[in-house]
């Protein structure tokens, strides 16, 4: 499975993006799929995460009100909403599927991993 995430790029602080994340195959329909992002020196750090049929959705504390997961399975593509956007939010984003169905918050629990898309927040 291949995952290309896109929509990343500069934005002020207070703005939007909207990150894509596509899947080579269908096979991750059956999967949860999540965001991460990591920044230069920082471990990767979950972002939200949505299950396999987009009925349960998770996200971290820094996001929540703020981001929103989502997925469409007949184009095997996920997307990350982000709204209100601050510099602590600037990170290189990556989009992977887990291992599992189910929500999935932690780094352990996904199998594939896309090459990550950037995101600066200028203030």
């Amino acid at each position: 499975v291949q995952l290309q995430a896109s929509g990343g790029g500069l934005v002020q602080a207070g703005g939007s993006l909207r990150l894509s994340c596509a899947a080579s195959r269908r096979t991750t329909s059956n999967n949860g799929m999540g965001w991460f992002r990591q920044t230069p020196g920082k471990e990767r750090e979950f972002v939200a995460a949505i299950s396999w049929n987009g009925s349960r959705k998770d996200y971290s504390e820094s996001v929540k009100g703020r981001f929103t997961i989502s997925r469409d399975n007949a184009k095997n593509m996920v997307y990350l909403q982000m709204n209100s956007l601050n510099v602590e939010d600037t990170a290189i984003y990556y989009c992977a599927a887990a291992l599992s169905s189910a929500v999935a918050t932690t780094l352990r629990g996904y199998r594939y991993w896309g090459q990550g898309t950037q995101v600066t927040v200028s203030s």
